[in-house]
């Protein structure tokens, strides 16, 4: 009798087992895969809040820097939102470890509950910048209908100026030219802060190659870590979309190939 009820607990915590894990896709694309990796690194690596710190320590210092010459309009910093301000890695996460891919209708769920934390070091940030009476601009690549999950997301962190007048939506197209140069109309921006290159320099828009976001790079040495902030994005971005040639239609595999083909690998 004993010996049975074993047999019956095994086999109970068995199906408990497969019943606790079902939700988890094993069969992972490498690009998904990587993706998992990366939001790990993302969510526990002391050397990503590290580099966090470091972009928004220089920040500090450069805004201080300005300050000391005030221009004609009032000072102001532009700053992105996701991977910038506000941590998605949860949301990038479930679909990577299910092996989904992002989708326009699953990111919006994700924004409304407007539960994103944030990333480490912004808050205070753009709080300092705020106390130095600074305004602060929120230029996004969410959409209109996005608005009001912002917004309540950025006030749950009592961040500045997070209102209507300084919440940029898009518009029409991914690029942030225009938003960015309406600002500078009215205003003496010190900062630029962003997690993808095209947050800074029109350089990167219009579907760059590979070579050419290089070259902008290369042109543009002497503005990262002086008017141009950084953070770290491994996860997505045109650095991603690019090597897919900006073909949102391609199957995993398809990116696999792509990946595998990309790759150095020793010889």
């Amino acid at each position: 009798m004993k010996k049975k009820c074993i047999y019956v607990f095994t086999a109970v915590l068995l199906l408990n087992a497969c019943s606790s894990t079902k939700t988890i896709n094993t069969g992972t694309s490498t690009v998904n895969n990587g993706k998992v990796w990366a939001l790990l690194w993302q969510q526990q690596a002391a050397e990503y809040k590290a580099l966090c710190y470091q972009a928004w320590n220089i920040a500090r210092l450069r805004l201080d820097e300005a300050l000391k010459q005030p221009g004609a309009n009032p000072p102001a910093v532009i700053t992105d939102i996701d991977e910038t301000l506000l941590d998605n890695s949860p949301y990038d996460a479930q679909r990577a470890i299910n092996n989904l891919d992002y989708t326009p209708a699953t990111w919006k769920v994700w924004t409304a509950k407007a539960i994103a934390d944030t990333v480490p070091g912004a808050p205070a940030f753009f709080k300092y910048a705020a106390s130095k009476g600074v305004e602060v601009f929120y230029i996004t690549n969410r959409d209109a209908d996005e608005r009001a999950g912002t917004l309540k997301n950025l006030q749950l962190y009592n961040l500045p100026d997070a209102d209507d007048a300084h919440l940029i939506t898009r518009q029409s197209g991914s690029s942030k030219e225009a938003r960015r140069q309406a600002v500078m109309q009215t205003h003496n921006v010190i900062l630029l802060c962003g997690d993808n290159l095209a947050d800074f320099d029109a350089l990167y828009d219009n579907k760059p190659s590979l070579q050419s976001r290089k070259e902008a790079t290369d042109k543009l040495i002497q503005q990262f870590g002086s008017r141009y902030i950084v953070l770290p994005n491994s996860t997505y971005g045109d650095w991603e979309s690019v090597l897919f040639n900006f073909n949102y239609k391609l199957t995993s595999a398809q990116k696999d190939s792509i990946i595998k083909a990309r790759i150095k690998l020793d010889k």
